[in-house]
């Protein structure tokens, strides 16, 4: 038994077991075209297409050279590194850049478009809100609008788009702070304190401020008995009682109120004790409310020569001219305008609102009412005509609902025509 084999001899017959034949080479078969196919010869190959040269477009530029601020100083070999501190009296350049091909272009001047200017002010509710227009009034295109629930809204009549122009006329603010309309008439039971009543009410209802009609008659006035009483106090009450109103809440004590918002101070019933109603009275009166009242309505007596009447025209900015279609009671109101120029008063006759007061029914009415109309429209500022109303027949309470729709209408246009003088220069 011999020795055992040593490492080396192990490594021996293991690489004898490992070692195989070696593969022989590979030969590709000989290929043999196909009849009629010659082989390519490739020593006459095309040559490869030469590629053009890029376009000038595409050629990458060299880049220029940085600007002298952002140039990288020359350090020489040797030198620590160390930044070098700036001298504080050297300022650093403004970097000078070249101007872009793609700049924004500039706004145009201020002369070629008008600049628009944006702010909270346009964001008017007319404008956002779709509900913001009004529903119609009455007729068809009321009914139209509530069958279809809002959706359809037909487009307002030619009256309605009138009488919303004259609501914007009477809605006008009294520049002053105070106005005073006198409503006076030489013949009685004209419809005098039937259009005090009807004007005040309208007005009042069509504003948001303090509207007061003051019975002046010295003859057993009747401006209360056209609206439901609530207090007994009359003028004479407010006269003797002065010194204590401070407030408004002191006034309205002394007057009553229409479902308009119409505030009346009522005279007193006894005729003896009217007429005691002077001059001084009345400017006593009228300083009270020119601070609580926008618009103070004066339903004068029948003569022109009691003792009231002077202070009356002298405070008044406005004369509502009442006159009955009627020979005489137009011959009456003619007399009022000649009597006013006679003495003193041209400003407030030329200035005067005419109002025909239709207070019986005029179907068997034989008087021309256009030759009224132009007879007064050459002395005066308007002339309105107030059609017939049963309501306004009854001679009770008045109320603005139960009238007629052109009665309504041309009560509104009497307000709208006095209101054109609320402004700056409107008093006389």
């Amino acid at each position: 038994m011999g020795p055992p084999p040593g490492p080396i001899d192990s490594l021996a017959s293991l690489g004898a077991l490992n070692s195989f034949p070696a593969p022989p080479p590979f030969e590709l078969p000989a290929w043999d075209p196909p009849p009629g196919l010659a082989a390519p010869d490739s020593s006459e190959a095309p040559a490869a297409p030469e590629v053009p040269p890029a376009p000038a477009a595409w050629a990458v530029p060299e880049a220029p050279p940085l600007p002298g601020a952002w140039a990288t100083p020359e350090v020489p070999r040797g030198t620590p590194n160390v930044p070098p501190v700036p001298e504080a009296a050297a300022a650093p350049e403004t970097p000078v850049f070249p101007p872009s091909q793609h700049a924004e272009p500039k706004p145009p001047a201020r002369g070629d478009i008008p600049l628009v200017s944006t702010s909270s002010e346009s964001l008017r509710p007319d404008r956002l809100l779709r509900t913001r227009r009004r529903p119609p009034a009455g007729g068809w295109r009321k009914a139209v609008f509530q069958l279809s629930g809002g959706l359809i809204r037909p487009k307002d009549s030619k009256a309605e788009r009138h009488r919303q122009e004259l609501i914007e006329r009477v809605r006008q603010p009294v520049s002053a702070g105070h106005f005073r309309v006198a409503v006076m008439s030489l013949k009685g039971g004209v419809g005098k304190t039937t259009t005090t009543i009807g004007l005040g009410a309208t007005l009042a209802h069509q504003r948001g401020d303090r509207v007061i009609a003051v019975d002046a008659n010295p003859d057993r006035g009747t401006l209360s008995e056209k609206l439901r009483v609530e207090s007994p106090a009359t003028v004479r009450h407010l006269l003797n009682d002065r010194a204590g109103i401070w407030r408004y809440a002191d006034v309205r004590s002394y007057t009553s109120q229409a479902p308009s918002r119409l505030e009346v101070l009522a005279s007193d019933r006894d005729p003896a004790i009217s007429e005691a109603f002077n001059a001084d009275d009345y400017r006593a009166v009228a300083q009270i409310l020119e601070q609580f009242y926008s618009i103070a309505i004066t339903d004068c007596g029948t003569g022109m020569l009691h003792s009231a009447m002077s202070a009356i025209l002298d405070m008044s900015d406005q004369i509502v001219l009442v006159s009955p279609v009627t020979v005489d009671g137009a011959r009456s109101a003619s007399a009022t305008l000649d009597w006013l120029q006679a003495h003193g008063h041209q400003a407030l006759a030329s200035s005067a609102v005419v109002v025909l007061s239709a207070v019986k029914n005029p179907r068997r009415n034989a008087v021309n009412v256009a030759e009224l109309k132009d007879h007064f429209t050459k002395r005066c500022r308007a002339v309105i005509g107030v059609p017939f109303d049963p309501h306004l027949e009854q001679g009770s309470e008045v109320d603005l609902d139960l009238l007629r729709t052109a009665t309504r209408d041309t009560y509104l246009e009497v307000g709208a025509t006095i209101a054109d003088r609320f402004g700056p220069g409107g008093h006389s």
